[in-house]
């Protein structure tokens, strides 16, 4: 069952806190899952946060540090010593520890590093932080299972027993040469059906999926989600298994991807959270606003260029909203959609296949529009067949317009290289905005001859 954290709990721990209640604040915090004394932690001073950090056991307290948020990390890192933070990073895994290690300053690394007891450890986190955060080097753990080719099923099970210790769950059983080159996989259902004298080479799978260690960490969770995978080896230039990536991995590079394609597509051209200072907020923000504010500069210097049709058709002006939402809308559409098929590989098709289809769908569509417009317009609000004809001859237009561009430009950013999420949000709006009010009044003026 979900725990909530409520107000009335935060302030029972205060008051713990307070009166400097250790064994009660132990007993509440012993029964609550890390995570979510990670999230009360979060809401409560410094001062208490590193309280409660103090007087719970480092089997717990590690776990707390992973689900921290970076602010609350950082302060609590601060106050431990070297050795202190060493303790801590001894419960993790290697993969976490790297992941903690690496938020430190350059000269507390070499210091916490140099006070683990377990040195076979240190070294696999020396390893990892040579990689890139975001490759699968710098998602992987070194704990796992793996056997060589050459042994029979006895000297495996033996193997599997002494390694096992250090796996928090074995999900995969890898099966390497003399020199460490990933060969295969070994099915457990095989191991335990098969002659203990058998030697592991007559009876692994040798198909298995796996990644090198510098493949981009959202084509890692592209190929783990599309082969449902719990689990992923991983190997150097040489084909030698260096570690493993978990599915909990993963988890966090979706949900990282899928925030920031969201604030992309939101007009945030920078990571943040609601949390972060207003400075921060407004670096993230303003960019994209600027971008709009010229942009709604372009588009009142367009409908400048036709005050004539203004003078003559005043009603023309009453529809400039409803084209522009229109644009903006449809460009949303079409670029969300080829966004999530450029993100889950799904794309199938040329580029002019794409474009023929949209074109076809979008016709249908602002065709459908196009004959409520006119019918509307002429018995809601008494406008003219002639002005309700030109508005929806120009909605036509403008909606195949907007498809064509949301559709177009996410493609033509990815094969530059640029994240096609950018194409979701004010850019498309905006430009079809401009677009739209374009095409409305050029069409306006063709049609009326004002």
């Amino acid at each position: 069952m979900e725990f909530k954290v409520s107000r009335d709990f935060i302030t029972q721990i205060q008051q713990y806190i307070e009166e400097n209640n250790e064994q009660e604040l132990q007993n509440l915090l012993n029964e609550i899952h890390y995570a979510d004394i990670a999230e009360i932690m979060g809401e409560l001073e410094d001062f208490e946060s590193i309280y409660i950090f103090n007087i719970l056991d480092s089997e717990k307290t590690a776990e707390i540090l992973l689900e921290l948020n970076e602010e609350v990390r950082e302060k609590i890192l601060r106050e431990l010593s070297p050795k202190e933070i060493a303790e801590e990073l001894d419960e993790l895994s290697t993969d976490d520890a790297a992941d903690i290690i690496a938020e430190l300053p350059q000269d507390r690394k070499e210091e916490v590093i140099s006070e683990i007891l377990d040195v076979e450890h240190a070294k696999d986190i020396v390893d990892l932080l040579r990689y890139d955060e975001d490759t699968a080097g710098g998602l992987m753990g070194k704990e796992l299972v793996k056997v060589n080719e050459n042994w029979n099923v006895l000297t495996c099970v033996k193997e599997m027993r002494e390694q096992a210790v250090n796996v928090q769950r074995v999900h995969s059983i890898y099966v390497v040469d003399d020199e460490n080159r990933l060969k295969g996989r070994l099915s457990l259902k095989d191991l335990l059906t098969t002659s203990t004298k058998t030697p592991i080479g007559d009876v692994y799978i040798p198909r298995v999926d796996f990644v090198k260690v510098n493949t981009p960490d959202v084509e890692v969770a592209r190929i783990m989600q599309r082969y449902d995978l719990e689990a992923i080896p991983v190997v150097d230039e040489l084909g030698r298994l260096v570690g493993r990536i978990t599915i909990d991995d993963i988890v966090d590079v979706i949900k990282e991807e899928a925030d920031k394609d969201y604030q992309l597509a939101a007009g945030i051209s920078q990571d943040v959270e609601a949390d972060d200072s207003i400075l921060n907020l407004t670096r993230a923000r303003l960019p994209w606003l600027v971008l709009a504010l010229l942009g709604g500069f372009v588009t009142v210097r367009v409908m400048g260029l036709f005050d004539g049709a203004m003078e003559e058709h005043g009603n023309l002006f009453y529809f400039t909203p409803l084209i522009a939402a229109m644009a903006g809308n449809v460009g949303v559409q079409s670029s969300a959609i080829i966004v999530q098929g450029l993100a889950n590989n799904t794309l199938s098709g040329s580029l002019w296949q794409r474009l023929i289809k949209e074109i076809s769908l979008s016709l249908l569509n602002s065709s459908i529009l196009a004959i409520i417009l006119v019918l509307g317009s002429h018995f809601l609000l008494g406008v003219t067949y002639d002005v309700g004809f030109t508005v929806s001859i120009s909605l036509i237009s403008v909606i195949v317009i907007a498809s064509l561009i949301g559709t177009f430009v996410p493609i033509l950013l990815n094969k530059f290289g640029i994240d096609p999420a950018l194409a979701t949000g004010p850019f498309i709006t905006t430009s079809n905005d401009i677009c739209g009010i374009l095409i409305y009044f050029s069409i306006a003026k063709a049609i009326l001859g004002f």
